[in-house]
C-alpha cells in the first residue's frame, strides 16, 4: 500500500487528473451503483474551493498592495486591455461564425420562470452595487467586484502601518495559500466524482438533438483558445505563444472544465501562476479579476445563442448591427459575473437588439440549459485559462522591454 502511495505521489497533478478522469468515467459507465457514492468527492472538492477562494483572493490581494513598493510595475494596464480585446474578439469570431454556419432551433421552454436583466444599465448598475457590497457579505457570498474594491481599499489604507501588521497579513495570506494546495492535491477524487455525477446524471441522449449548435458553440470557443489568443499573445510578446497557451489548457482549463466556476479556480490559477514564476503583486489582482471581467466564452454563447434565435426568426441582419452585436455582447460578457444565471440569462439583452420578443428570447434561454453540461463547461475552461495567459504574457512583454529572455518554465 506505502508503495502504491508513493507512486501515486510521484505522478504529476495532471497525471492524477487524467486517472481520476478515466476512472470516474469507467465508473459511470460500467457500474454506476458502485460510482453513485464517489459523486461526494466532486461536490466536497468544488465546496472547498469555492469556500477558500473568496478569503485566499481577500487576503492576497490586500497583501499585494501592503507589500507594494513605490516604482514596482504591476503589468495591470496590459492585463486589462488584453482581457477586453480577448473578449470582444470572441463576440466578433462567433458573429462569423454564425453566419457561416446558421443554426435554426426548435424552442424549448422551461426558462419563463426566471428574470434577465432588462439592458446594458442594469448590468452595469448590478455590478457598481457589487463593488460597495458589505466586505463580510462580499466574502460570504463570493462576490469577487465587492472582495476586490474593499481588499485594494484597506491594501491602499495600511500601506503605512507598522511592519509587524504588514507581517502579519503577509503571514495570513501564506497560510490560506497552503491551505489550498492542500485542496487542489484533493483534485483529482474531486474530478472523478463530478465525472460520475455529470454522466449518470445528465447523460448525452438530451444533447444530440443541439449537434449542430453545440458544434458552432465549442468551435468557436476552440478557434478563441488556439488561435486568438495565441495571436494576441503573439502581437504581445513576440515569441511562440503555443507553449503558454497549452500549459495554461492542460493545467487550468481541464480543472475549470469540470468544476465549471471560474471562482472556484481561481486558487488553482494563482498556483499556475506561482509555478510559472509570475510576479505574485500583478497575479494575486489579474486573475480574481479576470474571473470577473475577462469573459471570452460568455461572450460567444450569448453572440451564437442570440444569432441562432435570429436564424430561428428569419430576421435579416446587416453588418453595422453584426458588429454592435459583438460589443454588446463584450459589455454584456463583462458583467456576467454579476448576474444571476450568468451568460445564459444575457441572452434576452442581447436579442432586444433585434426586436426579439422577451418571450422567445427566454425559449431560447430554455435550449440554452439543455445544452448546459457541455456549454457551460467549455465556457469556463475557455475563460479560467484565459486568464493564466494574459497574466503571463503582460509579464512576458514586460521582460522584452527590459531586454531579458522570456522563457515558459516546465510545470509537470
Amino acid at each position: 500500500m506505502k508503495s502504491l502511495w508513493k507512486m501515486w505521489n510521484q505522478l504529476s497533478l495532471v497525471k492524477q487528473i487524467v486517472v481520476g478522469l478515466v476512472v470516474g468515467i469507467l465508473l459511470a459507465v460500467l457500474a454506476p451503483e458502485v460510482g453513485k457514492p464517489v459523486v461526494i468527492l466532486g461536490s466536497l472538492f468544488v465546496g472547498a474551493l469555492k469556500g477558500i477562494a473568496p478569503v485566499l483572493v481577500f487576503f492576497l490581494v490586500m497583501a499585494a498592495i501592503v507589500q507594494h513598493k513605490s516604482g514596482q510595475k504591476t503589468n495591470m494596464k496590459t492585463v486589462i486591455a488584453l482581457y477586453l480585446s480577448g473578449t470582444f474578439l470572441a463576440g466578433l469570431v462567433a458573429v462569423v461564425a454564425s453566419f457561416l454556419f446558421p443554426v435554426s432551433l426548435t424552442l424549448a421552454t422551461g426558462a419563463e420562470g426566471l428574470a434577465a436583466p432588462g439592458g446594458v444599465v442594469e448590468v452595469l448598475k448590478t455590478l457598481l452595487l457589487n463593488v460597495v457590497d458589505n466586505p463580510v457579505s462580499a466574502i460570504g457570498n463570493a462576490n469577487y467586484i465587492g472582495i476586490l474594491a474593499w481588499a485594494i481599499l484597506l491594501g491602499v489604507a495600511l500601506r503605512n502601518a507598522p511592519e509587524s501588521t504588514k507581517t502579519l497579513i503577509s503571514s495570513f495570506s501564506e497560510a490560506i495559500s497552503k491551505m489550498v494546495t492542500w485542496v487542489i492535491k484533493f483534485a483529482p477524487f474531486g474530478i472523478m466524482g463530478l465525472v460520475i455525477e455529470s454522466i449518470t446524471t445528465n447523460g448525452l441522449e438530451s444533447l444530440l438533438g443541439y449537434g449542430k449548435l453545440l458544434a458552432v458553440l465549442i468551435g468557436c470557443m476552440l478557434f478563441v483558445a488556439l488561435v486568438v489568443n495565441p495571436i494576441l499573445v503573439f502581437a504581445t510578446v513576440r515569441r511562440n505563444p503555443y507553449p503558454l497557451v497549452f500549459t495554461a489548457i492542460k493545467e487550468s482549463g481541464i480543472t475549470a472544465f469540470f468544476t465549471r466556476s471560474s471562482a472556484a479556480n481561481i486558487p488553482v490559477n494563482m498556483r499556475l501562476c506561482e509555478k510559472l514564476g509570475l510576479n505574485k503583486d500583478s497575479y494575486s489582482v489579474s486573475i480574481p479579476l479576470g474571473a470577473t471581467i475577462n469573459m471570452a466564452g460568455a461572450a460567444v454563447t450569448i453572440s451564437v445563442l442570440t444569432l441562432a434565435a435570429v436564424h430561428t426568426l428569419g430576421i435579416q441582419v446587416d453588418i453595422p448591427t453584426a458588429i454592435l452585436l459583438s460589443v454588446l455582447a463584450a459589455v454584456s460578457a463583462c458583467g456576467a459575473s454579476g448576474v444571476a444565471g450568468g451568460s445564459l440569462l444575457l441572452i434576452p439583452l442581447a436579442s432586444s437588439l433585434f426586436g426579439i420578443p422577451n418571450e422567445v428570447a427566454m425559449q431560447i434561454v430554455g435550449v440554452g440549459f439543455i445544452i448546459g453540461v457541455l456549454q457551460d463547461s467549455f465556457e469556463t475552461a475557455l475563460n479560467s485559462s484565459t486568464d493564466v495567459v494574459f497574466t503571463a504574457a503582460a509579464e512576458y512583454k514586460e521582460l522584452r522591454k527590459e531586454g531579458k529572455e522570456v522563457k515558459i518554465p516546465k510545470t509537470a
